[in-house]
């Protein structure tokens, strides 16, 4: 009897931690908990003075540095901001998450695993030596010859119309049409030849599907997209949600689709530090050289920053830092598990 009692006295302690670890939880992701993380980092790291603007491409050397902004969008559609979420910066990387899905929605999964790959490189961005080891294959369309490539996949007769897709697709995730940044394409395009020469070597490995200069100018046109830190969050609330955008409540593509973008950008979204970024948060996550960086939680909500001065990988600073302090408040990374 004795026993049994103690048995019963385990049990209730135990159902009595799960309830309190499923309260805190849900508590760290109350309205006001996400007002408040937002608010705490956003005053912790805006004086903050690493890193620099991106000065490769000419035109990211002269956007404002003071730039600052944390957006998170739930995926019941709740926005909660903080700081300058309406400049436009230029999308740059971030852009490959979204053309990457469309083509996994347009010809499936296996096509792009088959015709581009999906592992990590474990070279820089923009190697042409990671091309020429694999002759063209085993990439990962979150990487410029990948990105490239997935260019040349979108679906469209000409260069026209596969220029209409993208940007298209780019305007469904962020629940508003989008334009391009003019000044910063004419500066990417007239210094792209790197891009087309991985275009071209891509071409002789047979793993380009269309024309290379025009594919290459397709890519450099999607990097140039104009976002907010609000469209980023827009775009990243999507993903998590399945692929609805919880803002339009349009469907934008599957959740298979999703599911497939996640595990790339697990591996390969924080350029040469994805590894660390995933030790640190657990999020899938993609930033760009214009100083955006998104993150997703699956389920839960999107989370992006804009701040352009980056780290040597070319991630934000601040961007990492304030979404990871977020995340850490909130207790959002998915491989924190409560024990039953």
């Amino acid at each position: 009897m004795k026993q049994t009692s103690r048995s019963h006295s385990r049990l209730w302690l135990f159902l009595l931690s799960a309830a309190l670890s499923l309260c805190l939880f849900a508590q760290a992701q109350t309205p006001k908990a996400i007002e408040d993380a937002l608010n705490e980092a956003y005053n912790k790291f805006r004086n903050l003075k690493e890193g620099k603007n991106a000065d490769y491409i000419k035109e990211l050397a002269n956007v404002d540095p003071e730039i600052f902004g944390i957006a998170l969008i739930t995926t019941d559609g709740k926005v909660y901001t903080k700081g300058d979420v309406t400049s436009m910066v230029s999308i740059q990387s971030v852009s490959k998450v979204f053309t990457m899905a469309k083509v996994i929605e347009e010809q499936g999964a296996q096509a792009v695993q088959d015709k581009i790959g999906v592992d990590a490189t474990g070279m820089r961005f923009n190697s042409i030596v990671a091309v020429e080891l694999q002759k063209g294959k085993e990439i990962n369309p979150l990487v410029n010859p990948g990105a490239i490539a997935s260019s040349s996949l979108i679906s469209g007769a000409d260069s026209a119309a596969k220029w209409r897709n993208i940007l298209q697709v780019h305007s469904d995730f962020a629940a508003r049409p989008l334009t391009v940044n003019g000044p910063v394409y004419i500066s990417e395009a007239g210094d792209n030849l790197r891009n087309q020469a991985i275009a071209h070597l891509l071409l002789a490995y047979g793993r380009m599907y269309f024309d290379p200069v025009q594919a290459t100018d397709i890519y450099t046109k999607q990097c140039a997209i104009n976002v907010s830190a609000k469209d980023l969050a827009t775009m990243a609330a999507t993903l998590a949600n399945g692929g609805v955008n919880p803002v339009s409540k349009k469907k934008i593509v599957s959740p298979e689709t999703v599911m497939h973008t996640l595990a790339v950008m697990s591996t390969a979204g924080l350029y040469d530090n994805s590894g660390i970024w995933l030790y640190h948060t657990g999020l899938p996550a993609k930033s760009g050289v214009g100083g955006g960086l998104l993150a997703v939680c699956p389920g839960k909500f999107g989370i992006a920053v804009v701040s352009p001065p980056l780290d040597a990988a070319g991630n934000s600073v601040k961007a990492q830092k304030a979404i990871s302090y977020v995340i850490d408040k909130l207790k959002a990374n998915p491989y924190l598990v409560q024990p039953k």
